[in-house]
């Protein structure tokens, strides 16, 4: 315990760096030694300007190559401090747009876009929980959030050394936390959820990392708002069964036939079982598109 507070101690003294987005991952200031002490003492950083210093700092590491970095302390970092609401507005925001811009832009090695989404999912959630975004900050959210998902083309899932590249899940987070959002009414829920049904089932793909579960999972809290009649439901689900298509005699039939099936399976049994019947406005139709199904 003395060695972790000795480091925090430490990192206190040294987050010197601007309130501004950095480029540097681990920030300026910070070594990963003393990244992981922090992460062993549970994210405790009590001056508060050096903890939002380092959280739009470490927003950086979204596209880091070590997935120890990435995923385990960038990630985790931030959703810790936005879920014990320990960061600013102006951070916030600051990250919000960090994160957008980052998300809008490719690289090589494919971990940026995928984690500036999952990251920002956490952002947005933020905001869902006590609003700071205005709402042409909140609208401009949404457009950059539905832009990166539906032209995800890096299906990649879990490497044994790189960690995740997991686009599409990542995606669905940030798209689910959006969907839940009171701020947001019948016209935007449909805008994402018609979004959501352009990566049900990709050209040629199998998912097999969990996608369709996480596709599913925006569709069925937006159900359970009770904004979108059990009707338009039905007629949404009756999209998804191909008529007149031999799904057997070619990989991209099959792919589609295994993800819609596993896709509307998934809203089926979830719907189903859950105690809140708002969402029952998806049985008819999920039901009636499984039975066309192939």
């Amino acid at each position: 315990m003395k060695k972790i507070a000795v480091a925090v101690f430490v990192l206190v003294a040294c987050a010197a760096a601007p309130a501004v987005a950095q480029t540097r991952c681990p920030p300026a200031g910070y070594t990963r030694a003393q990244l992981d002490a922090l992460k062993g003492a549970d994210w405790a950083l009590a001056d508060d300007a050096a903890r939002n210093r380092l959280a739009l700092g470490l927003a950086a590491c979204a596209g880091a190559s070590d997935p120890t970095l990435r995923d385990g302390i960038a990630f985790e970092g931030l959703q810790h401090w936005l879920r014990a609401q320990q960061l600013t507005p102006e951070t916030m925001r600051a990250l919000a747009a960090n994160l957008q811009t980052q998300m809008a832009t490719p690289d090589r090695q494919g971990f940026r876009q995928p984690f500036a989404a999952l990251i920002l999912s956490e952002v947005a959630r933020a905001d869902r929980v006590a609003p700071y975004l205005d709402a042409s900050a909140r609208t401009q959210l949404l457009d950059a959030s539905l832009q990166y998902f539906t032209n995800v083309r890096d299906y990649r899932g879990f490497d044994a050394h790189d960690g995740w590249r997991h686009g599409v899940a990542h995606g669905a987070d940030l798209l689910l936390q959006l969907s839940v959002n009171s701020a947001f009414g019948t016209p935007e829920l449909e805008r994402i959820r018609d979004a959501i049904e352009t990566e049900v089932a990709p050209d040629e793909h199998f998912y097999i990392y969990g996608e369709s579960e996480r596709l599913a999972r925006p569709i069925l809290y937006m159900a359970q708002r009770g904004l979108i009649s059990e009707e338009e439901w039905t007629a949404w689900f009756a999209r998804f069964p191909t008529a007149g298509e031999d799904m057997f005699r070619s990989q991209a039939g099959l792919a589609r036939r295994h993800n819609v099936n596993a896709f509307l399976q998934v809203i089926w049994l979830n719907a189903k079982l859950s105690e809140n019947t708002a969402d029952d406005a998806l049985l008819p139709g999920a039901e009636a598109a499984i039975r066309a199904m192939p």
